[in-house]
């Protein structure tokens, strides 16, 4: 049986490697035909890569932290509006004039509890995750649009100019620091994920519960962690978000649920949970982000990206699909 079981394991670890450099490719490939094809090759400009290296950053972070839940076994619909909720209470917190660092910790903090709430609402009263953060996605955007009443404001931010270059800055007038915070999120997850016992236990809360309860493992905890460590990122990426475009908008955050998970399943992360990984994950939040910014400059409308995305959800649901039931098909077979 334990044999079994490592078959089992060894040939789906080989498909999420063999996902993630699929991913990898079609990343390069999407690359190399916005790069040939963009007139006047504005794709690859200067100006282009740094802005798709910052923007694109910011909803990278999201993604993985989607990610992680997903292989946990829960998803988070409500992570737009988090975002949104965080930026308001960032704006009221810094125009009333509380220091910076202390609005940033509370931000965060608020972000976490957002989480936090998701998460015991959904072990607690066993209610599915989509539902739960469903009722929050309205709820969190609701609030926002009444206490915001729809606003749209500018900030002064680059008065305090540690904080701005910390967030915002650019290493060698190159490199945004937003994709610096990127790399280094998603390196710390990846340790935890793939090298420390806490992974372990995630992966094996999202591939079969019960089992993970037989071994001690306390799965209502694994995931009320993981959906706080969602929240707060979240809110991370808000104020991120507030330094760079120096703006609160109480639309901000529209859409990126969706996203999130289209990056994590074109990153191999099944929907069933337990089986994914972080470079997946990583290039297919890539994958989403090129695909946004490169259809702009082949001049094509906007809102062909939700098509795109749709497509994509749905070809790489039935991709992933077919190979969770090829690996036991397999695992059945060399028993």
């Amino acid at each position: 049986m334990a044999e079994k079981a490592s078959r089992k394991n060894k040939f789906g670890s080989a498909l999420v490697r063999m996902r993630a450099l699929n991913v990898f490719i079609i990343f390069v490939l999407l690359f190399i035909v916005f790069a040939v094809f963009s007139p006047g090759h504005r794709f690859i400009s200067g100006e282009n890569m740094q802005l798709f290296m910052s923007i694109g950053a910011e909803f990278n972070i999201v993604a993985i932290v989607v990610g992680m839940l997903m292989i946990a076994g829960e998803f988070d619909l409500s992570v737009g509006s988090i975002l949104v909720f965080s930026s308001w209470n960032f704006y009221v917190l810094y125009n009333a004039g509380v220091h910076i660092l202390l609005t940033f910790i509370l931000v965060l903090c608020i972000g976490g509890i957002v989480g936090f709430i998701n998460g015991i609402i959904t072990v607690k009263a066993k209610i599915p995750s989509f539902i739960t953060t469903l009722g929050t996605m309205l709820l969190w955007r609701g609030v926002t649009l009444l206490w915001s009443g729809g606003l749209q404001a500018g900030m002064d931010l680059e008065q305090n100019p540690i904080m701005y270059k910390a967030i915002t800055g650019t290493i060698g007038n190159l490199i945004p620091a937003q994709f610096l915070w990127f790399l280094l999120i998603v390196l710390i997850i990846a340790l935890v994920m793939h090298f420390h016992k806490f992974g372990n236990w995630i992966f094996t809360t999202g591939d079969n519960k019960m089992a993970a309860r037989a071994m001690g493992i306390n799965t209502d905890r694994i995931k009320i962690i993981c959906f706080m460590v969602v929240g707060t990122a979240v809110a991370f990426v808000a104020v991120m978000q507030m330094y760079r475009a120096s703006t609160f908008s109480a639309r901000a955050g529209d859409g990126w649920e969706l996203k999130a998970i289209a990056a994590s399943v074109v990153g191999g992360t099944a929907l069933t949970g337990g089986i994914g990984s972080m470079m997946g994950i990583f290039w297919g939040a890539l994958v989403i982000s090129i695909i946004e910014n490169g259809l702009i400059f082949l001049r094509i409308n906007y809102w062909w990206t939700f098509t795109v995305f749709g497509v994509i959800i749905v070809s790489t649901a039935i991709i992933s699909k077919y190979l969770e039931q090829r690996r036991s098909m397999i695992g059945a077979e060399r028993t």
